[in-house]
């Protein structure tokens, strides 16, 4: 059984998007703003997660004047020097007031329009209480990023981050977490080192 959008309420729920990477992978440049189809690609992917949230954050570390034509509230690391994903989400814990936070990578444009509601499926289910966080999987591999969390877990990336570790999949080890499979739509989890 799914749980259709009119069954889960878009305001328990926060959306973070996630810009604030350093972009080794592409010489240094601000991947949110990179062209894809004519747009930035955080256009497309706020397009996509948008309509599936209540309140929508964008994380990013510079360009804040670029990022703020898209009229969210914005996000910067409190720690310096690009330590990752998991900077920015303990970045925007203060901001966020909802049940549930569901995060997206900035690079991946054609993301599942029914995202939030399925990752949402196994921590509204009877056993779901007992659940932290559940991300995606697209039938070959997690994907990590494209995950929804409790904000009551939101606090221990402090002191995980504080120990020197850095690795998201490595936070979910100390969560409660599961995948959600997304075998049926594995392109909708390409990002832009892997678009045609």
């Amino acid at each position: 059984m799914t749980i259709s959008a009119d069954m889960h309420q878009k305001n328990d729920i926060c959306g973070l998007i996630l810009a604030g990477g350093a972009g080794r992978r592409v010489g240094g440049r601000d991947k949110g703003l990179m062209a894809w189809r004519e747009k930035p690609l955080v256009a497309h992917v706020i397009h996509r997660i948008a309509p599936q949230v209540g309140p929508l954050l964008l994380s990013c570390n510079r360009n804040t004047e670029n990022y703020a034509t898209f009229g969210l509230p914005l996000i910067s690391d409190s720690r310096e020097e690009f330590q990752g994903p998991l900077a920015g989400i303990e970045s925007a814990c203060d901001s966020i007031e909802s049940e549930f936070l569901l995060i997206a990578p900035c690079d991946t444009p054609a993301l599942p329009n029914d995202l939030a509601t399925r990752l949402l499926q196994p921590l509204r289910s009877p056993e779901g209480e007992k659940l932290d966080v559940s991300y995606a999987h697209d039938g070959v591999r997690a994907q990590y990023l494209c995950a929804m969390l409790r904000r009551r877990v939101l606090a221990s990336i402090r002191n995980y981050l504080d120990s020197g570790r850095r690795s998201v999949r490595g936070w979910y080890g100390e969560l409660r977490s599961a995948s959600v499979d997304f075998a049926d739509q594995p392109a909708a989890f390409e990002n832009f080192n892997e678009l045609k």
